[in-house]
């Protein structure tokens, strides 16, 4: 008779940061079980890959399976972990199960490509479980830079894994869950397999900070700008947009959101309950009623994605906006390995134009969504896994992680 087996599976997000697509399985080598943790894409670069938009994992192994796939869980709505779902789908047509918030994008995402959204399933959060062939799933609950995302607890015959997913240790979050010690220490406390963890900033050597440290010094930067002020940030990330646009507030400007993304990540975030009290805004539509000096813009483009609101306006317009001399632009976001050449094409640009460029080298206007090396290390402690297994990095990390665990 053959024997159960149980196996974790990176098709993505494990050798690099981005295109996360996670397979747990058990059962004889033969007959396995799976589910399906994320499907994300990678964004290439553009000087390098010219023509190409998007990378996925490669599918093949899990397609040739599928007949044997129980479902897809999704721990959160960031593009690197739910940006090819639609694309997959008619190829892996099975359940998939997110909270609330994600799982309104998820139907984006699927509508986009004309697959059922009946598929999707919303669920609440730890210790509500969902029963997938040999596995018991719970969601549970994360702090991280877009809100309700969540960690796997996944029960299986062979004993309790944790996949975190993305995040961070903010107790005090403006939007979304914080995190909980105590709830993560009673999920191990008979025990724990395995910790599958993330290990974005293993190389960040200083704790964490919270995203409500921020409202102070970005509203004492915008208040002393003396022409237009434009900021960016990643359009998921909700809770920088309230702080931004309170900090502007709070400086005495109108704030104007403009970029779809942003404005369909608000819109979405307000429906599921998930962000309440987002400051007043202007119609777009209003925005030369007033004098560029008492106005502040949040767009799209923090990465300096070419068809973006950033990029626009440093190729001179945007919606009929320019910059000029004295006008302040902020990047509010940290960039990504990969994006440097394209993020700097766009602050030069933006030199020459006379615009004060203001972005995160003194780390005061972002604080990051993932853990760094001491909150990682604290997650360790609380959950005391048999095994530790590293994800979400590069190589690097990993490794990294894998010498952290050992120490």
């Amino acid at each position: 008779m053959a024997k159960n087996r149980l196996i974790y599976l990176p098709l993505g997000g494990a050798g690099e940061i981005g295109m996360n697509c996670y397979v747990y399985g058990y059962g004889p080598e033969d007959n396995e079980r799976y589910i399906v943790v994320d499907t994300g894409v990678a964004f290439p670069d553009m000087d390098t890959s010219p023509g190409v938009n998007l990378i996925l994992a490669d599918m093949d192994w899990l397609i040739e399976r599928r007949d044997r796939v129980e479902a897809i869980f999704v721990t959160h709505a960031h593009e690197d972990h739910v940006g090819a779902l639609g694309m997959i789908h008619g190829r892996l047509p099975v359940p998939i199960y997110a909270r609330a918030f994600t799982a309104a994008i998820a139907r984006l995402k699927m509508e986009e490509h004309g697959r059922d959204l009946d598929a999707i399933r919303e669920v609440g959060a730890y210790p509500e479980t969902i029963k997938a062939g040999p596995f018991e799933v719970s969601f549970l609950p994360v702090s991280h830079s877009i809100p309700e995302s969540s960690a796997l607890v996944i029960d299986t015959p062979e004993g309790r894994i944790v996949h975190t997913g993305d995040f961070k240790l903010d107790g005090s979050p403006l939007v979304g869950e914080a995190f909980d010690p105590a709830l993560w220490k009673s999920v191990a406390k008979d025990g724990l397999l395995a910790l599958v963890c993330d290990s974005t900033n293993i190389f960040s050597p200083q704790p964490g900070r919270s995203e409500s440290t921020l409202a102070k010094p970005l509203a004492e930067l915008i208040r002393g700008a003396e022409g237009l002020v434009v900021a960016t940030t990643f359009a998921s990330n909700v809770a920088r947009l309230k702080t931004l646009a309170q900090a502007g507030v709070d400086a005495g400007r109108s704030v104007l959101v403009m970029g779809r993304a942003m404005k369909r990540m608000i819109s979405v975030a307000q429906s599921t309950g998930v962000l309440t009290d987002f400051p007043p805004v202007v119609p777009q539509e209003n925005w030369s009623e007033i004098d560029r000096r008492d106005m502040m813009i949040l767009v799209t483009g923090s990465q300096g994605e070419r068809r973006a609101g950033s990029a626009q306006m440093a190729n001179g317009k945007y919606n009929g906006i320019t910059l000029r001399e004295g006008d302040m632009f902020l990047f509010s976001s940290k960039t990504i390995p990969g994006n440097e050449t394209s993020v700097a094409r766009i602050v030069n640009k933006f030199s020459v134009m006379g615009v004060n460029v203001v972005d995160d080298n003194d780390g005061l206007y972002h604080v990051s969504g993932h853990a760094n090396r001491p909150d990682i290390e604290a997650v360790h402690d609380l959950m005391k896994p048999q095994f530790l297994i590293p994800m979400h990095g590069e190589h690097r990390h990993m490794r990294e992680h894998m010498e952290l665990a050992r120490a």
